[in-house]
């Protein structure tokens, strides 16, 4: 335990220090580049070679060739948006001149129907006799919809004769998918190759495995909620037809023909999603993008399904992949679940990425930790002083950002809200029990790490078997706290080391079968795309709903104890300033501020 004093100090620190230009915390890492013009910024290798010369990073020979691995993908991705906005510009020049010709043939059908409907009065007597001597036969029975189908198949090859075939993207550079132990650098190396490549390609998303997950259900709920209630397909129908020179029921026609079309091209709901996933394709701007995906896993059958189809998806039409996990590629499956889709989605990665293992056993989280002070915001046991040193830290830093602590309300996805019993400024305090002991899950901790950078948690038990849900969400929450960077203050019945360690009804396994447990959203959006996908969502193997691995069981709490180690040290707390969307926020608009007030004396 340490004292107040050097606890606020560390806190002014990392949430006032502005000076420093550049600070690295072992496994993450963090720059202040608003002085840099993005030509000047320097890639993944040179800022790798300079934190090692200035001290602040171990030199390590893996993370030295994921460097240059790295830096080589960046200088090859510059030239790749240049040719992507080439491509783009072609394709939208194909595609308007491929939608004017399927408009055309629209309108000849159309025509050719309504005149057949003013001929049909001249012909009523003589196809009635007709019918009459073809009734004996039985009619054919016609699924239906086939009618169109085949209607728009034939459309669309008329229109490869017409326009040509679609224009052929450029062939993306490799991607990267790291993999390694628990603390050896893989998300630091991703994160110095994603800041690297702002100003060179225009789209680009950064998930972690959960929020990726979460955003998906999104999407797709959004999707299918605009299916059932027709408003988009109709509204973009709508427009152009009304005005056409056809009677009423041709125009039904013509709108039935573009209902259909619309139909087609959003049954397959997962590439629908990767399309919204990553860039707005209606964007003004087109070209290059890339995704740096942080810890991919599959924990169930949906992650599996989820991240096959949109994944492909995403590779398939360009996108580079830079991921991290602490298995390689055909490891993830282990328990052999939805086999056959799982392959085609590894055929694929491995396609479009290279395998890189980082293939230090060094924990340099620990590393860093060791030469800081020690769990400087940790506070155990749970005795009169620990819990006193606790509250004095609360009260010193409620002190230091503003004093008035009310409860809050915070939106989180899917509509649902959080009640957050005691906020100040940016920082927020809960129990453990409230945060882990009831059914809330990642969404709800994505919002509080999104909303505030200062997070107290009181009352961590030891983790074992009895608690087990607890501990699954508490290692759900430190996942996220992480990932947005927040700075988190504990008291706890033990140290990080043996949090883990606790022997009630028996010692602890199983902790990376993370499910989503909030999202009632989630559970039918999941049986929903294993049905689009002809998926059986039963009959999982047993080790999907019993023990995993010993090593899948070590890499849970090794991960878990490596962060909140991480997260007690100055480098650290230093970035909170720099890293986390509560100052992100703060910073951008002090800078449209001055940009503004700068324009507005030059103008003068």
């Amino acid at each position: 335990m340490r004292k107040v004093s050097s606890i606020s100090s560390l806190l002014s620190l990392g949430l006032a220090c502005r000076s420093t230009k550049f600070h690295i915390n072992g496994p993450r890492f963090y720059c202040d580049r608003s002085h840099l013009s993005p030509s000047r910024r320097p890639g993944p290798l040179t800022h790798y070679r300079s934190l090692v010369e200035q001290g602040k990073l171990q030199h390590d020979p893996y993370q030295e060739r994921v460097a240059l691995e790295l830096e080589n993908l960046l200088s090859r991705l510059e030239q790749y948006e240049k040719d992507m906005e080439e491509y783009y510009s072609k394709l939208a020049k194909w595609e308007e001149n491929r939608e004017n010709e399927r408009r055309r043939l629209l309108m000849v059908e159309a025509e050719v129907k309504q005149q057949g409907g003013i001929l049909t009065s001249v012909n009523n007597r003589r196809n009635r006799l007709v019918e009459r001597l073809m009734s004996w036969r039985k009619p054919e029975s016609v699924e239906p919809g086939v009618g169109k189908w085949v209607s728009y198949l034939n459309r669309e090859r008329k229109l490869d004769s017409l326009v040509g075939r679609r224009p052929t993207a450029p062939p993306a550079p490799k991607g990267l998918y790291l993999y390694g132990s628990v603390g050896t650098g893989k998300t630091m190396l991703m994160d110095m190759f994603y800041s690297a490549t702002e100003g060179i390609v225009k789209h680009r998303r950064r998930f972690h495995f959960h929020e990726a997950m979460l955003e998906i259900h999104e999407h797709m709920h959004k999707i299918w909620k605009n299916q059932v209630e027709d408003k988009s397909l109709q509204s973009g129908i709508s427009n152009w037809i009304m005005n056409l020179p056809f009677d009423t029921k041709i125009k039904e026609w013509v709108a039935a023909e573009e209902r259909y079309k619309q139909e087609v091209q959003m049954k397959n709901i997962l590439p629908a999603v990767a399309d919204k996933f990553l860039v707005d394709r209606q964007a003004d701007q087109r070209g290059a993008s890339i995704l740096c995906f942080d810890e991919i896993q599959t924990v169930d059958v949906f992650a599996v399904v989820a991240l096959s189809g949109i994944v492909s998806r995403l590779l398939s039409t360009g996108t580079v992949l830079v991921a991290t996990s602490n298995r390689a590629p055909r490891d993830l499956n282990q328990d052999g679940m939805q086999w056959e889709i799982f392959l085609k989605f590894i055929a694929k990665l491995e396609e479009h990425c290279e395998n890189v293992l980082i293939g230090s056993e060094i924990d340099y989280r620990r590393f860093i930790a060791q030469r800081s002070i020690d769990q400087v915001h940790y506070f155990w046991p749970l005795d009169s002083a620990a819990v006193k040193e606790f509250e004095n830290a609360w009260d010193e830093v409620a002190r230091q950002f503003g004093g008035r602590v009310i409860s809050n309300t915070i939106p989180v996805m899917f509509a649902r809200t959080l009640e957050v019993p005691e906020t100040c400024d940016g920082v927020a305090r809960f129990t453990f029990e409230y945060l882990c002991g009831r059914p809330v899950g990642a969404a709800d901790y994505i919002a509080v790490a999104k909303n505030y950078h200062t997070v107290f948690i009181s009352g961590i038990p030891m983790m074992s078997m009895r608690i087990r849900d607890k501990a699954r969400r508490f290692i759900t929450l430190i996942d996220e706290l992480y990932n947005h960077h927040c700075c988190l203050f504990c008291s706890a019945a033990s140290s990080i080391d043996d949090l883990f360690q606790g022997t009630e009804e028996g010692t602890l396994f199983d902790l990376e079968s993370f499910q989503f447990e909030t999202e009632t959203e989630g559970g039918k959006l999941r049986r929903n795309v294993l049905a689009e996908g002809n998926v059986s969502s039963g009959g999982a193997p047993s080790g999907i709903i019993s023990l995993l691995s010993g090593q899948e069981e070590m890499f849970a709490f090794r991960r878990a104890v490596s962060r909140l180690i991480e997260m007690q040290t100055a480098f650290y707390i230093e970035g909170v300033r720099y890293l986390h969307p509560y100052f992100q926020v703060q910073h951008q608009g002090f800078e449209n501020n001055s940009s503004s007030t700068l324009q507005s004396q030059e103008s003068s």
